[in-house]
């Protein structure tokens, strides 16, 4: 026979639950506040012995809630934070096992790309995912297998909040942890977001995607076309992580790829926007700018990105000279629409000038003693003080410095003398590049 107290305890469950099954929405919201403020960082034991051993019978009640109101609309904040409680708690696996048996993740997946929720009951379901995910791989293998990761992608593009895109990126975070089944579906859907129109949004899986990369070990061909395009943005803080992640990269098989769409941006193909600016207005040069605008913003976050790889590693330099970059950084130093392009491209030049003899000597025989002058004086501000014959010198330049190598007659053997160091990974990366020119010019 049970006790008079545990008769008590008992009686009070019941009448608690009766109290909840009678009360409005008013009513329940109260209910929920008082539970969340009693409750909150409890560990299982200690909710089994506050409902009398009976707190899945509570449980049960707010995930059937949840289902029966989510696609209304009604606020689901305390709901969810209520839910919460239980799933967090401390030696909580028997809660996670109910919530998920009746269909738990689909529905805060569905809550994310709902329309008429709002924004701060969807990171609160997310905060809900992350307890889930963190709690083994099998759940995380089980968020993947509902279409979650694409779900959770879509959200972080869409949404407008960026406290709510940083919960979000902490929950693709630990799905790229200890999950091998799906990690690269995770990894593809990071390179998805890339593109998107959000620039949060492309911060966040710009940094995750160098998690995520190191973990995977191995590139998708899309990744470096997809970042490429990145260098495009007018924010400094997606920039800044996009070149980061170049950095990563040049380290796999993508690098030849990757060098040589930095070296193409120096010199925008404007095919596309002339089409574009050809349908407004053909004679405005205002609106011609504005066309060409990101393709100038991607020339110079490319002139940077170049200076950067070079300064990290003189091997990349070297592999770069194979693809005529001095030849486009100059053209790029020419370009008068756009001033940091030739501000970027002509600090860049100038460590290669520094750098290689050849380059100096070709460099200064292609831009005349006076120009040349200028340019040594002050690299930083040379388009400060260049007049437009010079820039036209600069941007119709045919600098070519591996046709004076190849002319040269070096050998593998001897291009450490020229460049300064060699070994065998960087002749293995220049017979490549080689390759590709003669190629070229056949």
């Amino acid at each position: 026979m049970t006790s008079i107290k545990e008769q008590a305890a008992i009686s009070r469950l019941l009448s608690f639950l009766q109290d909840w099954d009678n009360a409005g929405k008013v009513a329940r919201n109260n209910i929920l506040n008082n539970f969340i403020e009693a409750n909150q960082g409890k560990t299982a034991p200690e909710l089994e012995q506050e409902f009398s051993q009976g707190a899945s019978l509570f449980l049960v009640r707010l995930t059937t809630w949840l289902r029966l109101t989510y696609m209304t609309g009604s606020p689901l904040d305390k709901l969810l934070r209520s839910i919460g409680v239980f799933l967090s708690a401390v030696s909580s696996n028997r809660y996670l096992i109910e919530f998920l048996e009746v269909g738990g993740v689909l529905t805060l997946l569905e809550i994310l790309a709902l329309n008429k929720i709002k924004e701060e009951d969807k990171k609160e379901s997310v905060k809900l995912l992350q307890v889930i995910a963190n709690s083994g791989r099998k759940y995380k293998e089980l968020i993947c297998e509902s279409y979650g990761v694409r779900s959770i992608a879509e959200f972080l593009a869409k949404s407008k909040s960026e406290e709510t895109q940083e919960e979000v990126q902490v929950l693709l975070d630990s799905l790229i942890h200890g999950n091998p089944k799906y990690q690269n579906q995770v990894y593809k859907g990071l390179i998805a977001l890339l593109p998107c129109a959000s620039p949060k949004a492309q911060q966040l899986a710009l940094q995750t995607l160098r998690t995520a990369q190191s973990i995977i070990g191995t590139t998708h061909p899309s990744i470096v076309d997809c970042v490429l395009k990145v260098l495009c943005t007018m924010h400094l803080e997606v920039q800044y992580e996009a070149i980061e992640l170049i950095k990563d990269l040049v380290n796999y098989d993508v690098c030849p790829a990757l060098l040589k769409g930095l070296v193409a941006l120096l010199i925008p193909s404007f095919k596309e926007t002339s089409k574009l600016q050809s349908q407004i207005v053909s004679d405005s040069s205002v609106l011609e700018l504005t066309a060409h605008l990101p393709l100038f913003l991607q020339q110079a976050a490319a002139a940077k990105a170049i200076g950067i790889l070079a300064r990290h590693n003189t091997t990349l330099a070297e592999e770069m000279l194979h693809l005529r970059v001095i030849h486009s950084l100059m053209a790029a130093m020419g370009n008068t629409d756009h001033s940091n392009s030739q501000r970027q491209a002509s600090l860049t030049l100038e460590y290669f000038v520094q750098l290689f003899p050849v380059v100096e000597e070709n460099v200064r025989k292609t831009m005349g003693e006076e120009l040349y002058k200028l340019f040594l004086s002050n690299a930083e501000n040379l388009y400060m003080n260049i007049d437009s014959i010079q820039a036209d010198i600069l941007a119709a330049n045919k600098v070519n410095v591996t046709r004076v190598l190849h002319l040269s007659g070096l050998s593998y053997s001897n291009m450490s003398f020229y460049f300064g160091h060699s070994n065998e990974d960087q002749v293995a990366y220049i017979t490549h590049f080689q390759k590709e020119d003669v190629e070229e010019k056949e």
